[in-house]
């Protein structure tokens, strides 16, 4: 595939953001880029219903990670209180003393 070089001008915030979307992501400043121009130009084109077919589309592919990351912050959570229950216990607090906090 043959490329070419795009320049632009931004604010230095701006990049810094870019940059950091870009890292957190697993990719480029320029995949990002021109990730994010081809959706603007095919966007463009596109009727009010077919944004909200997009729309629908993305939420449908990000959900599961989403319900897999709150199953396992709650999993987390629920280790780390078990955990926090044991310890009080161990240090001679009964179940009245330290549930308070729960």
């Amino acid at each position: 595939m043959q490329t070419e070089r795009v320049t632009f001008l931004t604010t230095p915030d701006h990049k810094a953001a870019l940059d950091a979307f870009a890292a957190s992501n697993g990719m480029s400043v320029g995949h990002v880029v021109r990730e994010a121009t081809s959706r603007y130009v095919v966007e463009g084109d596109m009727t009010e219903d077919d944004r909200f077919k997009l729309l629908i589309h993305e939420l449908d592919e990000a959900l599961p990670a989403m319900h897999a990351a709150l199953d396992a912050a709650i999993e987390g959570q629920q280790r780390l209180r078990a955990d926090i229950d044991a310890r009080l216990r161990e240090a001679g607090l009964s179940d009245a003393e330290h549930t308070a906090w729960a």
